[in-house]
């Protein structure tokens, strides 16, 4: 894009930067200039043998071990994070995904562009407009795959993605079949689930962009859901996006059809899916179950139950009761620590029920204040599906005047309905048509539920998950795809990290990881010509430990030098 009238002034820079020459002040070159001429005397330096070369680079002198320099001259330039990348590229290509990208027709090109993609979204999580400035001007992910990523367009990287929605059920076949091999997967359990994120913009011309309950609050936004089915482990074996609005029982058939899931596997869901329909259709086609059950007859009996522990050791009371009309087993479940929580928060739901009550109570002494009855019941009813939570365990009497024109005072009380939370806090049940295991079995079972807890906080927080910045419906389904290529990267990563006792999150390992950079170390020879030195900077010690786990090179990229 540079004009001709400005290649000269450009060669003359380029041979500058190669000769040790710092930019002088009023020289007169553009901003553009400058970034091209360190893009090309940059590519220069790092030339291997046997690629065409300046002839002022010669093979004795790139090699050479020993040169006397000048001190005085040293710089350091173009640093360009590395640590990320080298981890990411490493567990791709044992995952084989860049062989696949190959196998179904990507291009170089597209290939380099689809791996900046999921790349950038592991490394610095963001819009595809953010990823390409990260690719153009802080990573050296190019130089682990030959790639200049700073000549490439945008419009690449967009299409890029495109491609990768295209053939998402190619890439998740492949990507679940190699991570079964890698860690041993057996197909036994299936978790389903489904999360949201918001738009920024009105997306109106998006079918799907709906308004829902946001899982982050941002009702206020329009929604995309995105629903998952996952191994055991947390590796996604599907994904699908649904309208923001979608029912969360709806889904299930869909997905696991669409997944040919295996006879006899057991589903694990959340009470918003386990609905009577899809527990049947679940019996039906020959699968087992452990679900959240959906019914408010809550019950609990503590000498009928026995202990389980948690992960962490904390202790869980399960009575165990048996339905053989339905072929169920309901196991009631009871935490301190849950209880605790249900009494909190039925406390505050309360008092701001309450509290709602009292003002609209204290607007009936006043001037000017509403009396009038149908609007003394609207106000009530606002309330009430405010804090519907609370307002279930209240009874509530309007007293009005003799003519029966005002309201004259209202009146409360509080009862806890049966089988809710506030009645018997700390307990819920799961239901199960497993039932030859044990309380501990199927507690265990139900506890990877928690997986996707994590999965979906890690997609939104660490994977730039949330907001959606695109408009149309295709492009929101990819930006929401590359986050599940990046989390299957992740995941494997953190598996691999995992059998040698590190633990960390993401975003810990990626802050850790960081840190290293490729830098191009220059010197000024007493002969007079430049010696070019770029490498990789020293693992540190929480570096190297990742580094020894994942089996990683501690310089990646390799030393390249030139003598100019």
């Amino acid at each position: 894009d540079l004009p001709e009238a400005e290649w000269p002034s450009l060669a003359i820079r380029i041979d500058g930067l190669l000769n040790g020459q710092e930019l002088l002040p009023n020289s007169g070159f553009s901003e553009q200039l400058e970034a091209l001429a360190q893009r090309y005397a940059a590519q220069l330096i790092v030339r291997k043998d046997g690629d065409a070369a300046p002839t002022e680079i010669t093979a004795a002198d790139s090699t050479e071990r020993y040169h006397e320099v000048d001190l005085s001259t040293l710089e350091q330039i173009r640093p360009r994070n590395i640590g990320v990348e080298h981890a990411a590229m490493t567990m791709i290509q044992e995952l084989g995904l860049d062989k696949k990208l190959s196998d179904i027709g990507f291009t170089k090109p597209h290939i380099a562009a689809a791996l900046g993609n999921i790349i950038g979204r592991m490394a610095a999580p963001g819009s595809e407009l953010s990823t390409y400035n990260w690719l153009q001007n802080r990573t050296a992910l190019g130089e682990l795959i030959g790639y200049d990523y700073e000549g490439m367009n945008l419009q690449l990287l967009y299409r890029s993605a495109d491609n990768l929605l295209k053939h998402r059920d190619a890439l998740e076949a492949h990507l679940f079949g190699s991570v079964k091999t890698l860690f041993g997967i057996t197909e036994t359990i299936t978790l389903y689930d489904l999360t949201n994120t918001y738009f920024e913009g009105s997306c109106v011309a998006n079918t799907k962009a709906k308004r829902g309950r946001s899982k982050e609050k941002r009702s206020d936004c329009p929604l995309v859901t995105l629903g998952l089915v996952l191994d055991v482990s947390g590796f996604p074996k599907r994904s699908r996006m649904f309208p923001g609005n979608v029912s969360e029982g709806s889904t299930l058939k869909e997905m696991l059809e669409a997944l040919g899931a295996v006879p006899g596997a057991t589903v694990v869901m959340d009470a918003g899916i386990a609905t009577e329909a899809n527990l049947t259709w679940l019996t039906q086609n020959n699968h087992q179950y452990v679900v959240v059950s959906r019914r408010q007859d809550r019950q609990f009996d503590p000498d009928k139950s026995v202990e389980v522990k948690t992960a962490g050791g904390v202790p869980i009371q399960i009575q165990r009761v048996e339905d053989p009309v339905n072929k169920e087993v309901l196991l009631y479940c009871y935490s301190s620590a849950k209880a605790e929580k249900d009494k909190a928060i039925d406390t505050t739901k309360s008092d701001k029920f309450e509290a709602a009550l009292q003002k609209i109570a204290n607007g009936l002494a006043k001037n000017g204040g509403t009396k009038n009855p149908e609007k003394v019941c609207e106000r009530i009813g606002r309330a009430k599906g405010q804090y519907a939570r609370a307002a279930q365990h209240y009874s509530i009497e309007i007293i009005q005047d003799v003519a029966k024109e005002n309201v004259v005072s209202i009146i409360w009380t509080k009862k806890a309905k049966v089988g809710t939370a506030a009645c018997l806090p700390g307990v819920y049940c799961l239901r199960t048509i497993h039932m030859d295991l044990s309380e501990d079995k199927l507690w265990k079972i139900y506890m990877i539920l928690t997986n996707l807890e994590s999965v979906f906080r890690s997609l939104k927080t660490d994977l730039g998950l949330r907001p959606v910045h695109h408009q149309s419906e295709k492009r929101v389904e990819s930006h929401l795809f590359i986050s599940v290529l990046a989390y299957y990267v992740v995941h494997s990563i953190r598996m691999k990290l995992k059998a040698k006792g590190i633990i960390d999150c993401w975003d810990n390992l990626r802050n850790v990881l960081s840190n290293q950079v490729r830098i191009t170390a220059t010197l000024k020879r007493r002969d007079g010509r430049t010696v070019h030195v770029r490498k990789a900077s020293r693992p540190e010690p929480q570096q190297q430990r990742i580094c020894s786990a994942l089996e990683l090179s501690a310089n990646p990229g390799g030393t390249h030098q030139a003598v100019i």
